[in-house]
């Protein structure tokens, strides 16, 4: 029988130039690593038969996933490399809050300590949320939950919570998801955790807990999407949601629902993306919310929009999210964790919301927008990919030589930034610069060179 090649293997294998035996090779050694006789023969050989559409055997799979991630820098499952037609379970909404965040945070240490990355995957299936039911009596389960510790929690230990949020939050936008997550998934895995499992002093300071401790998972979350961790990213974002519910905090529910709409954007999954856009605005998430934050969750409704192809009504939704940030005031009564969003970010996804539309005139003008109005030293990772995206829309354009004078000022921006999002604007520029690598102008050379640089630091 006639078996069908793995294409999506070989692309892999060659995005990360190695040959098959360099491939074996290296699989050798991280089966070495974590003391895996069954595979430590591994040959070119068998890296052929896969890529010609044999299935490798289960702690192949893992092995295999595991050497080509350490080689991009980037987490791969099964599903990446065509060995995997199964969707992974779906992250659970109903389990207690603080034995989630301890189990969660445990898998993701335990990996590191072993130096394993790939592991979890992105489900559709978790991007399905409950019904009305759970939302109405998320806060009550968690207000009637019996403690299981001893020990009470009080305002000066919810503090001490939020000086973690703006030290991390703040540290995330400047050098990426890549850079400090380790010592957050350790402080919410011990000291969050922990707080959780006490009696709180009343029910203002158990949700305003909560909901710091949601915000501080959601925060655990981007930097996980930001490392292209999605399954990870997913799992923390469904636990920052249901901590928001049992605090009853809209505003944050909505946020962290942003969140996950825009994974799915990217990740190519626009139904599911525009399900959870729509969430986040309904259910006092965004009527209650302060007008920058309105802001946020309408325009990456808009781009959610623009991905499923709905042109007029993501129109509306981008002279929405214009007209909300407009109304917002710097007088204290915006959440902190909105410090980062204003007219740079505003262009920025309005871009993103015009490309997918194809409407490359209008998204470079915005993406220049961005660039033109953003603090550059503060939102070092954020200004490297729009200078990445807008390049892109350049080289779509026909303007080569403009792209690679962008480009390079985005690759210049990335010095000292660990982002997978900034390594994936370098991995594009790359592949839109191929066709022109031996009849294009000069300056593609010194790109693709620049680049490769980039990516070998990055990982």
């Amino acid at each position: 029988m006639a078996r069908t090649r793995n294409v999506q293997l070989a692309e892999v294998i060659a995005e990360a130039g190695w040959t098959q035996e360099q491939l074996a090779r290296r699989m050798r050694q991280v089966a070495a690593e974590q003391r895996n006789g069954e595979i430590s023969g591994v040959t070119r050989s068998h890296v052929n038969q896969w890529v010609r559409g044999v299935r490798p055997g289960e702690r192949s799979v893992l092995i295999l996933c595991e050497t080509l991630s350490r080689g991009l820098g980037r987490t791969l499952t099964p599903a990446d490399i065509g060995l995997s037609d199964a969707s992974p379970p779906a992250p659970e909404w109903s389990e207690d809050s603080a034995t989630a965040l301890r189990e969660l945070g445990s898998v993701e240490l335990d990996r590191r300590r072993r130096g394993v990355l790939a592991t979890l995957g992105y489900s559709a299936a978790g991007i399905v949320l409950p019904g009305a039911s759970w939302w109405e009596t998320a806060a009550e389960r968690a207000r009637t939950r019996r403690p299981p510790a001893a020990g009470s929690v009080d305002a000066r230990d919810v503090a001490g919570v939020r000086e973690m949020i703006d030290f991390f939050s703040r540290r995330d936008q400047r050098r990426g998801g890549g850079e400090g997550r380790a010592a957050l998934a350790a402080y919410l895995h011990t000291d969050v955790a922990a707080l959780l499992d006490r009696r709180a002093g009343d029910e203002e300071v158990r949700r305003e807990l909560f909901s710091t401790a949601g915000e501080l998972t959601y925060l655990c979350g981007w930097m996980a999407f930001d490392a292209s961790e999605h399954g990870l990213a997913q799992r923390y974002f469904v636990l920052a949601t249901r901590l928001a519910a049992e605090a009853e905090d809209a505003p944050l529910a909505g946020h962290v629902l942003r969140a996950m709409a825009h994974q799915a954007v990217d990740l190519g999954h626009p139904r599911q993306a525009l399900d959870l856009a729509t969430a986040s605005l309904e259910r006092k998430r965004y009527a209650e919310a302060a007008p920058r934050e309105k802001a946020l969750l309408g325009v990456v409704h808009a781009r959610a929009l623009a991905v499923a192809g709905h042109r007029a009504e993501t129109m509306a939704a981008l002279r929405r999210a214009e007209d909300d940030l407009a109304a917002a005031r710097d007088d204290g009564h915006e959440p902190a964790r909105m410090f980062f969003f204003g007219e740079a970010s505003l262009a920025h996804e309005t871009a993103c919301a015009l490309r997918d539309l194809g409407d490359l005139k209008g998204a470079e003008k915005e993406f220049r927008r961005s660039v033109r109005t953003r603090a550059k030293q503060t939102f070092t990772r954020t200004h490297s990919v729009t200078l990445g995206y807008l390049g892109a829309v350049q080289a779509r354009q026909g303007a080569v030589e403009a792209a690679c004078d962008t480009w390079g000022r985005a690759l210049e921006t990335m010095e000292g930034v660990r982002s997978g999002r900034a390594r994936d604007t370098v991995i594009d520029m790359r592949r839109t610069l191929s066709p022109f690598r031996d009849r294009g102008p000069a300056c593609v050379a010194d790109i693709e060179d620049r680049a490769r640089t980039v990516l070998a630091r990055i990982g």
